[in-house]
């Protein structure tokens, strides 16, 4: 059973006990005693005793075997409780031969999914010990990853409205002030309305730059669309190449005028990505976007924003991993605010809607994918974030 545990997260493992319930004490003593060498075991005398173990320590018992007949409340009734209440747990039921036509109706009814009888083989309850075992690590398994998903999506979706809301906010400001200065047409004068200019080209930009960051925001929504949509097919495409994701933000971003040609882009060390474009269309989104903020305010003689793909060590001694490393020659970050970058919500640009979870939800995606984001600045020196990718399959099994 130690290599089943290790293969297992954290929230799987430690669904781990088998909790033995019995009226007799004796009966009690010799399963823990006889069993207790390979699993790790927990008694109770009844359904009221067990019930109670079960309210405090629940999410670490992965079996439960009771014995049917017992006064008051009987197995049966403990089984169907537990069903209802732990969904994880494998329950097995002890019978006697007496019992046996209630032990069948209580498999029919799907509270119990063996029955052992009496008295009990050691060989035969060993081996369905050790298979309800796994059975409930994998049921434990599969709701951890579940809650996580679950998890993953709704901080996935609220930074996605927030990083469509922002453009979309910007449009409205545009639309705003195109309205503020629109003229009716004058009576007699053709029925042509005007929109008035406070300087030759103002009027043509706010209309550019908002169709740029609707253009935007609609990517976005579209790539979780077609996310989705490959979800639910059984022929998912391989994971993208790190050069397609680089182009696609390279020709959707929302630059402002000029800042396009600030980019260059490093291509010729390519590799294929893993997980989904989606997540990680919004991580380079993001990281390009905060190296163009942090350029705005002081702009070098040469403002530059460099992505590059290569591979380097996470750390030294550790073999080489395919990285992408988004750069600028900006002000830099100061240590106080770096050493906190990317563990916590931090941003010196809140009086402009920034909220600080840009490089958090980066560190987090990265990290469900079992990569690891860094972040090297020093004050006057410009920055640079570098995303560290675990190898992927070229092909899928």
């Amino acid at each position: 059973m130690s290599s089943l545990n290790n293969a297992l997260p954290t929230g799987a493992q430690s669904a781990h006990a088998i909790l033995m319930v019995d009226d007799e004490p004796q009966a009690c003593k010799w399963f823990a005693r006889l069993y207790g060498d390979e699993f790790v075991v927990w008694t109770a005398g009844g359904v009221d005793e067990a019930l109670a173990l079960l309210l405090a320590r629940g999410d670490q018992v992965a079996v439960l075997l009771t014995d049917y007949s017992m006064p008051g409340r009987d197995g049966v009734e403990l089984l169907s409780e537990v069903r209802r209440l732990y969904g994880h747990i494998s329950r097995l039921l002890v019978s006697a031969c007496a019992d046996k036509a209630v032990a069948m109706a209580a498999v029919n009814r799907g509270h119990v999914e063996k029955i052992l009888e009496k008295p009990l083989d050691e060989a035969v309850t060993r081996q369905a010990l050790r298979e309800a075992l796994a059975g409930a690590q994998r049921r434990a398994l599969d709701q951890a990853l579940v809650d996580q998903r679950a998890a993953t999506l709704r901080e996935t979706l609220g930074f996605l409205a927030h990083e469509v809301t922002t453009p979309l906010a910007t449009v409205r400001g545009y639309l705003a002030a195109m309205r503020e200065r629109h003229h009716d047409a004058p009576e007699g004068g053709g029925g042509m309305a005007r929109i008035e200019q406070h300087k030759p080209g103002d009027v043509l930009f706010m209309i550019e730059a908002a169709q740029r960051r609707a253009d935007y925001a609609q990517s976005l929504v579209s790539t979780f669309v077609q996310t989705a949509r490959d979800a639910c097919r059984s022929d998912a495409p391989l994971s993208p190449l790190a050069s397609d994701l680089v182009a696609a933000v390279r020709d959707e971003y929302p630059f402002d005028p000029g800042e396009a040609s600030w980019l260059s882009c490093d291509l010729t060390a390519d590799f294929r990505l893993p997980g989904r474009r989606d997540l990680l269309y919004l991580v380079l989104s993001t990281l390009v976007k905060n190296a163009l903020l942090a350029l705005r305010p002081a702009l070098p003689d040469d403002p530059r924003v460099c992505i590059a793909l290569g591979a380097a060590a996470p750390a030294p001694g550790l073999p080489e991993q395919s990285v992408i490393r988004v750069s600028d020659n900006g002000p830099g970050i100061v240590p106080e605010v770096l050493q906190r970058l990317t563990r916590e919500p931090v941003t010196t640009r809140a009086d402009a809607g920034g909220s600080g979870m840009g490089l958090v939800f980066c560190r987090r995606v990265m990290g469900s994918l079992g990569g690891t984001v860094d972040v090297r600045s020093m004050p006057g020196q410009g920055a640079s974030v570098t995303l560290y990718f675990p190898p992927v399959e070229e092909t899928r099994a």
